[in-house]
């Protein structure tokens, strides 16, 4: 149930620390795939990919591997949400559904400047579909701005079955609410000095909330905004992405948390 990954596959900084010397380019899909459980796809936000992408990429992961997507900033990035309706169905549409099983939640990310407007907010949620051509679709927001952190943005996301981002950067809000079936988490703080990125004690502490959200729980040592779910279920799939911060290390600080996580260690 826990899926734990990086953001992207292609990163000069990680041939020779995370990909062996020698790797061949091409190859680094195959070869992060079988170290990590999961990838979020940041392409996706800059422009459009083409459909066979989508089914390389398939096929060159493992079965139960999963992929994130970023949806496109020509979404997000916009005065008025609501009318991104057409954008929304170009990317649904656009070759995503290629990676079948393999399809994870998209992360629809605003900008740092983008304030709450419960009504303009609102519609955009209605524009994402739960499922199209009877695949499944699942939805996160990463929200940036302060005006998010309010009890009434968590109820609305609840709503709707639709994420918000858990995020520690220090500029951004810290949203810590279960408001959908799953649980999607974007690390960005891993530090230079720190040999997996993060120190023990805060690896131990993120696996600690991870078992917990997993388990269909609350962590205890998080803030939240609103009340906890009324019927929270019995387990949740949970998503942590090892971003930012210094984004050398983000592999190892992945690695690192996957072998907390691991039963057997």
């Amino acid at each position: 149930m826990v899926r734990v990954g990086v953001g992207g596959w292609t990163f000069s900084p990680w041939r020779g620390s995370f990909y062996p010397p020698g790797l061949p380019h091409r190859r680094e899909l195959e070869y992060a795939s079988r170290q990590l459980t999961s990838i979020e796809i940041n392409g996706t936000y800059y422009g459009a990919q083409k459909r066979d992408s989508f089914v390389r990429w398939r096929d060159e992961t493992p079965d139960g591997f999963v992929f994130s997507l970023k949806g496109p900033r020509f979404t997000t990035n916009r005065r008025k949400l609501a009318e991104a309706g057409a954008s929304v169905e170009r990317f649904l549409t656009g070759g995503v559904l290629e990676l079948k099983e393999k399809l994870g939640p998209i992360n629809w990310q605003m900008l740092p400047t983008k304030q709450y407007d419960t009504e303009d907010f609102e519609a955009f949620l209605k524009l994402l579909p739960a499922e199209v051509d009877g695949q499944a679709l699942r939805h996160v927001v990463e929200v940036r701005h302060a005006s998010f952190i309010e009890p009434g943005f968590i109820t609305l996301l609840r709503n709707y079955g639709v994420a918000a981002v858990v995020a520690d950067h220090a500029r951004y809000p810290r949203l810590h609410d279960i408001t959908a079936p799953f649980v999607y988490a974007r690390l960005q703080s891993a530090a230079e000095q720190e040999e997996t990125g993060y120190s023990g004690d805060a690896l131990a502490q993120w696996a600690k909330r991870v078992r917990a959200w997993a388990a269909g729980k609350t962590p205890t040592d998080l803030p939240l905004l609103a009340e906890p779910e009324r019927k929270p279920p019995r387990a949740r799939e949970v998503f942590m992405y090892l971003i930012n911060g210094y984004k050398p290390k983000a592999p190892a600080a992945a690695m690192a948390l996957m072998k907390r996580l691991d039963p057997g260690t």
